[in-house]
């Protein structure tokens, strides 16, 4: 037997007429009255009380129904579970992410936007180092990442450039830089730098500025590496979207005068991406990016 014997089956014991039943199902009565025959013979069993018009369930028949039926619902819903997945309209998603991707708020705008179309797809989202945010997408950890950009990428992976934006300096209250009226690079040739994740904004800075920069601690995330800045242990050149958001005691955010220095955020993600919830996800990004 197969579900298409389970459907004629319940067609019969619906209408209690071969007749009406076969012209439901679009098939002819002989063909439909020797399915049911087969499922009797199989099942060593009688499901139907045949009289001259009508047939009747036989107890073995009636109790046949509620399980045909579910088994019926179950095999559809698999049906649809399997093209719904295909589509990438149900699924699971992991997402990894850097901090200032939640600070400018584009995180939050991307996978709100995703969630409210796709209700289905689940995401496990959790912020990881930058550095070691690529492997992780590349081996599978994270399907997708946020990482700060510029950075080299390994064989494998692909990106998504999003939004850009300049640098900020952040200096302690108590240090000289904080009581200048303008900050230029060239202020900064002798201070130490506590370097967040992505280096290139400090790198960029020094290089206006005409000077090889002190290098202090990398600790890690933007809060860590602000920690380091109120306790006076040097400056950081960090992006513009903490200001405002994050606050310290003890931390200022000044402007540097003059400074082009910029990064943008990317999505990082397989090239060849075999997921169809991931690949709506990427679609998803990409397409917001060009409206």
């Amino acid at each position: 037997m197969d579900i298409r014997h389970f459907r004629y089956f319940l067609a019969v014991a619906r209408q209690r007429n071969f007749t009406r039943a076969a012209e439901q199902l679009g098939i002819a009565p002989p063909t439909l009255s020797r399915q049911i025959q087969d499922m009797e013979s199989e099942l060593g069993t009688r499901l139907f009380s045949r009289q001259q018009r009508d047939v009747s369930l036989t107890e073995a028949g009636a109790a046949l129904v509620l399980e045909a039926e579910a088994t019926v619902r179950q095999f559809e819903s698999a049906q649809r579970s399997a093209r719904r997945a295909g589509r990438g309209d149900i699924g699971h998603i992991e997402l990894g992410y850097v901090a200032s991707a939640v600070y400018s708020g584009l995180l939050q705008k991307q996978v709100q936007a995703f969630t409210r179309d796709y209700p289905d797809v689940s995401l496990n989202v959790r912020e990881s180092p930058m550095a070691a945010l690529p492997a992780m997408v590349l081996d599978g950890r994270h399907d997708v990442g946020y990482v700060r950009s510029p950075m080299t990428l390994p064989e494998g992976l692909e990106a998504v450039r999003l939004d850009a934006e300049g640098f900020v300096l952040a200096v302690s209250g108590q240090s000289w830089l904080s009581r200048l009226a303008q900050i230029s690079p060239m202020h900064l040739q002798d201070e130490t730098f506590i370097l967040p994740e992505q280096i290139s904004g400090t790198l960029q800075v020094a290089a206006e500025g005409g000077f090889a920069p002190q290098l202090g601690a990398q600790p890690g995330g933007l809060v860590a590496v602000l920690a380091l800045v109120s306790l006076g242990q040097g400056v950081a050149v960090v992006p513009e979207s903490v200001v405002g958001h994050v606050g310290l005691p003890g931390v200022w955010y000044r402007q540097i005068e003059g400074c082009e220095a910029s990064s943008w955020l990317s999505l990082i993600y397989r090239r060849f991406e075999k997921s169809a919830a991931v690949g709506r996800y990427i679609d998803q990004v990409r397409d917001g990016r060009q409206r």
